[in-house]
């Protein structure tokens, strides 16, 4: 029973915080600065904190290290999804003020299919303890797959979600203000059609679910408790958006992240193929995912690469950008009104 509460009084709290996030914050459509989105990214990581020292008093050090450990791996993790929040927001042209609307619905369906597929993963590893051994081979092939694989230009009209939606909706050829629908008159019909923000949110939620699947088992490697998997999966998912306005600029210049990320892979998909044999003591795997991390930024900033075309920084998201992207069909008709 007291688990129930328990459960119940996290959600509760994170609905209040996105309620007073979208209700007051950020009620108004507005471009997110550099000031504002690095405020916001302290009280994120305060609030994990706090919450993390809660764990540490009241279920034990260990779970206290096991959910700082978590969180540290999701966080990391969470910036190789900025890579393609930059490129998808470029693509489709979004002005920066929308940015937010979108990353901000973008986190609650995060929030909804990553406590599902926790949920799954701890029944897996409960009732057939041999998975953790094919989570531990698929996060070493990740890792290994993330280190080789080139990176490429996104191409949004390959993906079979955004395909699916563009068969099933018409979908405008500009904007509309912050709406993801809007009525038009379609074939002389009046219907509900799609603008290209709701895309836009599809294409967000399908790339946060296919880097959920890298990321969720690399934390059953530190811990099999479902709540402290859950509850540092949530707080590194709800400072994403500052963090993504943080850094979104600057992003290309870590050019070594990756190769870090790929070893945090590796290194937590032996872990979890070594777990009947040597249990790595979580201090020691904080440690070693923390100098992972620390030595790829620092090595990027040492190191820089040289700017080519292809960088983020040519299509910065902070900058004004078109309404209208023109690779949209737009259906004939005249707008009615909107709807959000």
């Amino acid at each position: 029973m007291d688990q129930i509460w328990l459960w119940l009084g996290f959600n509760a709290f994170v609905l209040a915080l996105l309620a007073v996030d979208l209700g007051v914050f950020h009620r108004h459509a507005h471009v997110v600065s550099i000031k504002e989105a690095a405020g916001w990214s302290v009280a994120w990581i305060t609030l994990a904190l706090a919450f993390n020292a809660g764990v540490y008093s009241f279920m034990g050090s260990q779970a206290g290290l096991e959910f700082l450990t978590g969180y540290l791996i999701e966080k990391a993790l969470s910036v190789d999804n900025i890579f393609v929040f930059v490129l998808i927001f470029a693509y489709f042209q979004v002005p920066p003020k929308y940015q937010h609307r979108v990353l901000f619905w973008g986190i609650i369906g995060a929030l909804l299919m990553r406590g599902g597929m926790i949920f799954a993963g701890a029944y897996l590893i409960k009732q057939f303890h041999w998975i953790i051994y094919v989570f531990g081979a698929f996060l070493v092939f990740t890792g290994l797959r993330m280190a080789t694989q080139k990176e490429h230009d996104i191409d949004p009209e390959s993906n079979l979600v955004v395909r699916l939606v563009r068969r099933i909706l018409p979908v405008t050829g500009e904007y509309h203000g912050q709406s993801f629908f809007v009525r038009q008159t379609v074939g002389g019909v009046l219907r509900r059609v799609a603008t290209p923000l709701f895309v836009v949110l599809v294409l967000v939620e399908t790339t946060d679910l296919i880097f959920a699947v890298d990321s969720i088992p690399a934390i059953f490697a530190v811990t099999t408790d479902p709540f402290l998997v859950y509850t540092s999966n949530v707080f590194a998912i709800l400072g994403l958006r500052s963090l993504y306005f943080l850094l979104a600029g600057v992003i290309h210049k870590f050019h070594f992240l990756k190769l870090g990320l790929s070893l945090v892979l590796v290194f937590v998909g032996a872990k979890m193929l070594l777990t009947d044999l040597y249990k790595v003591p979580i201090g020691v795997s904080l440690g070693v995912i923390a100098l992972i991390l620390v030595t790829s930024v620092a090595a990027s900033l040492l190191f820089p690469k040289e700017a080519n075309e292809h960088d983020p920084v040519e299509h910065d998201p902070l900058n004004p950008a078109p309404e209208s992207p023109t690779h949209l069909v737009q259906p004939s008709g005249s707008l009615e009104k909107g709807v959000v």
